[in-house]
């Protein structure tokens, strides 16, 4: 699939940095190991890495694991499986802000040593009330004047754990009237006595993300450090805690922050903490549900890669928030498993025909083929039968002249075989349809005299006596597209999954694996699911339909 690719700021500030000889060019990702990514991390993973590989530069993973009471492992294997899922591959091994405590440690104490850092000992209440508001300036802490030796040896006694959670924190001294707020003497050290996935109880203090994300950049010789858009009020800190370092540090490079507008998709839950809510609550069937916008759950679902990214390149970096339809991700993976999806013929809500005038116990197997977009790829066999399942859409007993599928009396093509005659209708006691009989023409097979026979309406089927039992999960986003002000809980989707059971596949599907995907005829697309499925007993996950609103201009 092609795309053309909208505007990216970022480059054309490379392109200039470039010509005013930056040797160069050195992102990074660095997301915080504390829930599993999704689709938004996508823009910001596509972005970093891309710029990278357009500028023959480097890009580094580094996971920013400086708050111990949310990380996890299992959140630090899941990020490196999405990024190289995607098709990206980071400099060397990936990196830990963790790998820089000593680091960050000396440059706090610098920091104190200059007079430009503090220890306070406000609560949380009494710093928001000293710290003013947006049109009034803030006051200075009573603890902002200890002498450099009181505050060097309070943050070593912090380090060695002589003060509880929230005693104490470690400010920089800036200033308290900055019309920006995130300059007013911020907290850059707190104390957190949490056992950290990699160093352990080594430490009982740890940097906050404006401090340690600066430091971090500057290590690694990063050149442009991209951020999303409310990280703009936080670039003077960058730069201050860069430029009032610098001649102590000796770092290998000046990074420079930029930010990019987040990606926002419509009816699209792109919150980490909203996320592990469905996960805690049981909502959801983990952070891998086919449902959610995690990447682990699109993989799971049936999207790929490619159209992942594609859709990254098409709706562009630029600096202004919007939301994005989300029909327009459909559209890039539609596109791309139209091209590369195997078709099959799967019957979701069976109805048995039975063909009276065809031979019992005869089966015969006829070619499909296996992607029109790509005749090289040949055809596979499926058998045909006197016993056959349809759709139960696909019958009407009484309907208009526009209703082309079966009806009694009317006539419609079997994908790849025969045409069939509606004669009979079998019901139960209580009316309902359990079966039609019908009649077939068996010179209106491919290859016979009345192949090319025109009639209106083709059906997908599946030969009954060697289908096989499949259990196919419709899905649906999982919020309600009306929401109002309160808890998103509240408007949570009761349909976002619906299990057809008793589904009917052919029998070459036994030899589908997970992840497969497949467009099933007349369906949509779908994907074997990675859980749950078997060869006794396939699961599939609805991935996409196969039409959609969205075109591109």
């Amino acid at each position: 699939m092609s795309v053309t690719s909208t505007s990216n700021f970022v480059q054309a500030i490379i392109d200039e940095d470039i010509a005013n000889g930056a040797k160069e060019i050195y992102t990074r990702f660095p997301p915080e190991p504390n829930g599993y990514l999704h689709v938004g991390h996508a823009k910001s993973i596509c972005l970093n890495f891309g710029l990278a590989e357009r500028n023959n530069g480097k890009c580094n993973l580094r996971f920013d694991d400086t708050n111990p009471v949310k990380e996890d492992t299992e959140y630090v294997d899941s990020i490196k499986a999405d990024v190289e899922w995607l098709g990206f591959h980071w400099e060397g091994e990936e990196r830990y802000a963790s790998d820089y405590f000593p680091k960050f440690y000396e440059c706090a104490v610098q920091l104190i040593k200059d007079g430009k850092a503090f220890v306070c000992d406000l609560t949380a209440e009494e710093m928001r009330e000293y710290r003013g508001t947006l049109t009034e300036p803030g006051k200075e802490s009573p603890y902002r004047n200890r002498s450099v030796e009181e505050n060097l040896a309070l943050f070593e006694a912090m380090k060695n754990g002589e003060f509880p959670d929230g005693a104490k924190v470690l400010r920089a001294k800036i200033d308290m009237a900055s019309p920006n707020i995130n300059m007013r003497d911020p907290i850059i050290y707190r104390i957190a006595h949490a056992h950290h996935h990699r160093t352990g109880d080594a430490w009982c203090i740890y940097p906050m993300y404006d401090f340690a994300h600066p430091i971090s950049d500057a290590i690694e010789g990063i050149s442009h450090s991209v951020c999303t858009l409310e990280f703009e009020d936080h670039r003077p800190l960058y730069d201050w805690v860069l430029d009032n370092l610098a001649e102590f540090a000796q770092f290998p490079s000046r990074p420079h922050q930029y930010e990019f507008a987040r990606l926002e998709l419509n009816n699209t839950i792109t919150s980490k903490r909203k996320l592990k809510k469905l996960v805690d609550e049981g909502i959801v069937d983990g952070w891998d549900d086919p449902r959610m916008p995690t990447i682990s759950g699109m993989r799971r679902r049936g999207y790929t890669p490619e159209a992942i990214r594609n859709f990254c390149d098409m709706i562009g970096v630029s600096k202004s928030n919007s939301r994005v339809e989300f029909g327009m991700l459909e559209y890039c993976l539609r596109e791309d498993l139209n091209m590369n999806a195997r078709r099959a013929m799967v019957v979701l809500d069976p109805l048995k025909i039975t063909i009276t005038n065809y031979p019992e116990g005869q089966i015969e197997y006829l070619d499909a083929e296996i992607n029109p977009n790509k005749p090289e790829l040949g055809t596979y066999k499926i058998p045909f039968g006197r016993e056959i399942y349809i759709e139960q859409e696909d019958f009407k007993e009484e309907a208009n002249n526009k209703f082309f599928r079966l009806k009694p009396g009317k006539e419609v093509r079997l994908k790849h075989a025969y045409i069939i005659q509606c004669d009979e209708v079998v019901k139960d006691e209580a009316g309902n349809i359990i079966e039609l009989k019908c009649s077939y023409d068996p010179t209106t097979r491919s290859g016979m005299e009345n192949a090319n026979r025109k009639v209106k309406g083709t059906l997908h089927w599946v030969e009954a006596t060697t289908a096989l039992d499949a259990e196919v999960h419709m899905l649906d986003f999982l919020l309600l597209p009306e929401q109002g002000e309160g808890d998103f809980m509240e408007y949570l989707n009761p349909n976002s999954l619906v299990v057809k059971a008793g589904c009917k596949a052919t029998p070459d599907m036994k030899e589908a694996k997970a992840g497969d995907k497949f467009q099933f005829l007349r369906n949509g697309y779908f994907c074997v699911d990675s859980r749950y499925s078997t060869p006794e007993h396939l699961v599939f996950n609805e991935t996409v339909s196969l039409k959609g609103n969205y075109k591109p201009e």
